[in-house]
């Protein structure tokens, strides 16, 4: 897949993608004969799961230190689940705050709705009158 291809499935720039090879998030992309990026399906995996991650709010230096883990092999195991754990817990915390808001918002919709409804059935009213 080319990159252009990879830009439009992740709805994510090419500068992006570059950048995330260039930093090394990414392993180098593999060229074909005319020097052009040619992704495989395993560096979409890898792309799509970086960007779930990004989407929990995982910055791109822990994104790099977790990727640097993985490289490391079995050893880093129990420190990456932590790290996940952490992670998870965070995003946690920011759902449940944002559940208020969301509340405050669904009821004021609802208002606004009875509101409609209301002048609507005036407007009914003074018609028929």
């Amino acid at each position: 897949m080319m990159i252009s291809e990879v830009s439009e499935k992740f709805g994510i720039s090419l500068d992006t993608l570059r950048y995330y090879e260039r930093i090394g998030l990414i392993p180098r992309i593999a060229r074909n004969y005319r020097g052009q990026r040619e992704y495989t399906e395993e560096d979409c995996q890898l792309i799509q799961g970086i960007l779930y991650f990004r989407e929990a709010g995982m910055s791109i230096e822990l994104l790099l230190e977790y990727m640097k883990m993985v490289h490391q092999g079995d050893e880093t195991i129990q420190t990456r689940k932590e790290l996940l754990i952490e992670q998870r817990d965070k995003l946690v915390k920011r759902i449940n705050e944002l559940q208020k808001p969301l509340e405050l918002l669904k009821r004021k919709i609802e208002n606004y709705e009875r509101s409609v409804v209301v002048n609507e059935k005036k407007m009914k009213r003074n018609i028929e009158d």
